[in-house]
């Protein structure tokens, strides 16, 4: 690629809240409420994984966050701005990673929120630990 002069587009995705668009890129902490946005990102991973000392382990250490993939970014954020019950839609200009993807489907159970991701090949439906592609994208 770099022979060609090729670049690709960073991956991005964004929520539409109270008609402002967010912005989220990979690792990115220039949002205002970053600080609150990667915690809850700890505490969902924590909460996935049955284990909060996963959580407690690196707040405390303040290790770098890093790794933190753009569509969990915004699904942290729409769930600390949102009320309970309201569907949460994302849209995302790349293909969503197996990670996240399985990420979104056990936070949709453990938060018993829909949310609605649309990636560069199709909407994705989670809801109750399920994705509408049934695992096939």
């Amino acid at each position: 690629m770099r022979q060609r002069g090729l670049k690709k587009d960073p991956g991005c995705s964004y929520v539409d809240h109270k008609g402002k668009v967010h912005l989220f890129m990979a690792d990115d902490d220039s949002h205002p409420q970053a600080k609150n946005i990667y915690e809850m990102v700890l505490r969902l991973e924590a909460m996935v994984k049955n284990d909060s000392e996963i959580y407690e382990n690196k707040r405390k250490e303040n290790l770098p966050l890093t790794g933190f993939h753009s569509e969990k970014l915004a699904i942290a954020f729409g769930l600390l701005n949102t009320e309970a019950g309201v569907e949460i839609v994302v849209i995302k200009n790349l293909r969503v990673c197996e990670d996240c993807h399985q990420f979104m489907k056990m936070v949709s159970q453990v938060v018993n929120r829909k949310f609605v991701v649309r990636d560069a090949s199709r909407f994705h439906h989670f809801e109750g630990g399920a994705c509408s592609c049934k695992d096939y994208w």
